[in-house]
């Protein structure tokens, strides 16, 4: 199964006073009060007045992001980090293979990475985006690293997350829906079996 990654990551009311005037702004819920917005072509183009520029060759630690953080970009995301750490986080991942990597920024300049990695055979911990959000303030959870901590599993894809902040879904809506079939599942067996035909219990 894919997966594909394109946001940017920050606490949810940093990322609704910055965009509240943009109209291809799309906040998707997040755990922990975290909210990603999906990087798309048309929201560059929005913020920057620019088509956005995208690297033909595959990502590498010279080149860590297919998005080229433009001087545009980049100077408008250290704005957002006066208020807050912001990070920009990129993932591709195709048949167990793929790529992962990230940036934070923080009170107007980068501050830390960008990192990538390409095997992800180090401690998870060290894992570009599991570090770029123990940046941002995630806290250890019940989920195995802070990735699975905020939801960045529930969608596979940009559209995914797009359709998840148009929703209005929170980040524990498909764990909700799990359990409410579970829920349906378990009083079905529950049940007592219903009664035959009259004629099946009748008196003889």
């Amino acid at each position: 199964m894919s997966y594909q990654l394109s946001a940017v990551v920050a606490d949810v009311e940093l990322l609704r006073e910055q965009t509240a005037d943009l109209d291809h702004a799309v906040l998707a819920a997040l755990r922990q009060d975290f909210a990603l917005l999906p990087v798309t072509p048309q929201l560059v183009t929005e913020l920057t007045g620019e088509l956005p520029d995208f690297c033909t060759d595959e990502p590498s630690a010279a080149q860590p992001f297919q998005l080229v953080l433009s001087p545009l970009v980049s100077e408008m995301l250290a704005g957002w980090s006066r208020r807050g750490p912001v990070a920009y986080l990129e993932a591709e991942f195709a048949g167990g293979l793929g790529h992962q990597s990230a940036v934070v920024w923080l009170g107007g300049a980068v501050s830390w990475g960008p990192r990538f990695d390409g095997t992800l055979d180090g401690a998870r911990t060290e894992w570009p985006i599991n570090a770029a959000l123990a940046r941002l303030g995630a806290e250890p959870g019940p989920w195995i690293d802070p990735f699975a901590e905020l939801g960045l599993h529930l969608e596979r894809d940009t559209a995914g997350w797009l359709a998840h902040g148009r929703r209005g879904l929170s980040a524990d809506y498909w764990d909700d829906l799990a359990e409410e079939w579970e829920l349906r599942q378990s009083e079905q067996h529950q049940q007592p079996p219903r009664p035959g035909p009259v004629g099946d219990w009748g008196s003889a």
